[in-house]
């Protein structure tokens, strides 16, 4: 592919970039996040959404939401599912308040097309010079501990407890590989291994094969089509949608979704070398409205994608951002 192409459309600067470089960084990222892939379906599938037709919104969503990405910020990021604000959609909207995926999935619309317009409208991205520095780290770091919250929750280290709130879960062969995995991960982040994250996600799952942790399912093919996406591609209810506590709800979401935009996002930013002394990042504006429509994409497609997670390539070298020529 021509490198005037790429520069142009793509912000790629052979003076600072490498195309290898890149490439692999790419292929890094998506193996590095594609746990995405089997994480979605399965929280969602506890709001009684089809797993089989999350599974291909959540792909398809996540694409087209990173080369959006790619082409209105011209930012090395991709974007996904958070999944945070979709426990939050599957275990409070649609198992706590009682609501249908369906009138859930309208709300993460609405919302969605409410942050395209905030950010049309320049209100986002003066919201988000006016959070202190330290706030938009302090962001980050809790996003971080809240995924590790549920991450641990769901392995069995932590357990639900009415005194406590919270406590240690029993040594279960799941824990244990938990915990391996956690350490193994650590290592070899520390070691500054390409890829760790992906090498400690793939080991794991090797380990828990024996262990009946990592069960393959019936009929398992390395290469198949893709299942429809009929069953939540736009099924959505507005027949409820004026419903005080839904009006609530979409305000609510509005706010985590800025504050997990800004925190990821920041966060990502941070680890490319992209932030400046200031703590501004190129192309805010527009990095911020990919994130607004991908929203909408996630609604539509039916993956309750309330933010889409923001990733840096890990190989990515750490360049003065005024060197970028984005």
């Amino acid at each position: 592919m021509d490198n005037k192409f790429l520069q142009r459309y793509l912000g790629f600067d052979p003076k600072t970039m490498n195309l290898k470089t890149e490439v692999i960084a790419g292929i890094t990222t998506f193996l590095t996040m594609s746990y995405i892939l089997a994480v979605n379906p399965d929280i969602l599938s506890a709001a009684s959404m089809d797993k089989g037709a999350v599974f291909t919104a959540t792909a398809l969503s996540s694409a087209l939401a990173t080369i959006l990405l790619a082409f209105l910020a011209k930012l090395p990021l991709a974007q996904a599912p958070g999944m945070g604000i979709n426990a939050f959609f599957a275990y409070t909207l649609v198992q706590g308040m009682g609501y249908s995926w369906q009138t859930a999935l309208t709300v993460v619309l609405i919302e969605g097309i409410i942050f395209v317009l905030l950010t049309l409208f320049n209100i986002r991205d003066k919201i988000v010079d006016c959070i202190p520095l330290n706030l938009r780290y302090a962001i980050s770091v809790g996003i971080g501990m809240f995924i590790a919250f549920l991450g641990l929750k769901n392995v069995g280290i932590i357990v639900h407890n009415d005194a406590t709130l919270v406590a240690l879960g029993s040594f279960t062969p799941a824990a244990l590989i938990g915990i391996l995995g956690i350490i193994l991960s650590g290592v070899l982040c520390y070691w500054n291994v390409k890829g760790a994250l992906f090498i400690g996600i793939i080991l794991t799952t090797l380990i828990g094969i024996p262990f009946g942790i990592t069960n393959l399912p019936e009929g398992f093919t390395i290469i198949s089509k893709p299942q429809s996406i009929s069953p939540t591609f736009f099924q959505f209810d507005f027949a409820s949608l004026w419903d005080f506590d839904l009006i609530v709800v979409t305000l609510i979401l509005v706010f985590m979704d800025l504050f997990n935009t800004i925190g990821t996002l920041v966060g990502a930013a941070n680890q490319a070398g992209m932030v400046t002394k200031e703590g501004n990042i190129p192309h805010m504006k527009e990095a911020l409205l990919s994130d607004a429509i991908g929203t909408c994409i996630g609604a539509v497609c039916g993956t309750s994608t309330v933010r889409p997670s923001w990733k840096v390539r890990q190989e990515l070298p750490k360049v003065d951002v005024r060197e970028l020529h984005l």
